[in-house]
């Protein structure tokens, strides 16, 4: 690793998130699909649905969590591809910069804004009803979760921004990571599911999140669930990451 990335990430991420400030909307639309989302499911379907618990935006707001990170990192792949597209990576690597902080830049881009559509998310699930008595550990592993599991789907975002022949195939990589947690414990209990759609919610990596974020945010045991999330995150991160960098040594080449 060059002595200068650290140095050469700083200032590309002060560049990216200069850009982000710029354009707050961006936050904003990323955080208005989960807010309009889990309005609908807690007012509109929330009555009819039995999960066991008293409050149901307290059950489901591990889920809608996660869709506004896989909603979010769409804008990843989307400024990584029109910066391939502008030849800013080009002119990046004719300056005496370290190759890979260019990438590293728009990954922690991604997760410091998707931190913030997070905390907005929060914010809306408080006024909606949403409390939790977790105390400061079990809050710390809950945000330990959520930055693992954002940094993997970045990674996983870094692949089709750097690969894309097109602006809306950059972003179009995101619509089933969106939808997996429709099919998991996210809205509804597993055993409610039919046979084949219960067997694949029990064993996909979004029920295991939600079941430990879940757990942690009512104080209850998380048993396996937390290892298993664990596992499937930082598995997904690492894979992704190979992926990601190979993908970029081929490009800029």
């Amino acid at each position: 690793m060059s002595k200068h990335f650290f140095g050469d990430t700083t200032v590309l991420l002060g560049r990216s998130l200069r850009h982000i400030s710029r354009s707050p909307d961006t936050i904003v639309t990323t955080a208005i699909m989960p807010i309009a989302m889990m309005l609908m499911f807690v007012y509109v379907f929330g009555g009819a649905i039995r999960t066991g618990s008293d409050s149901y935006v307290n059950y489901m707001l591990p889920g809608i969590l996660l869709i506004t990170v896989a909603s979010g990192i769409a804008y990843t792949a989307y400024r990584l591809f029109m910066d391939m597209k502008g030849g800013i990576f080009e002119r990046f690597q004719s300056m005496p910069t370290a190759r890979s902080s260019v990438l590293w830049a728009h990954v922690l881009t991604s997760l410091v804004a998707n931190l913030v559509s997070l905390v907005v998310v929060m914010l809306v699930a408080l006024l909606m009803g949403f409390r939790s008595s977790a105390g400061l550990s079990a809050w710390l592993s809950v945000a330990g979760i959520l930055i693992l599991f954002t940094l993997a789907l970045t990674w996983i975002a870094v692949i089709p921004g750097l690969t894309a022949k097109t602006m809306e195939g950059a972003s179009a990589f995101s619509y089933p990571l969106i939808f997996l947690p429709f099919l998991s414990s996210a809205f509804v209990p597993t055993d409610t599911m039919p046979t084949v759609v219960r067997v694949f919610a029990e064993n996909q990596p979004v029920t295991s999140i939600v079941n430990a974020v879940r757990a942690l945010f009512a104080e209850q045991p998380v048993g396996n669930d937390i290892w298993i999330a664990l596992a499937w995150c930082v598995g997904i991160l690492v894979v992704a990451y190979v992926f990601a960098m190979n993908t970029y040594r081929r490009k800029i080449s």
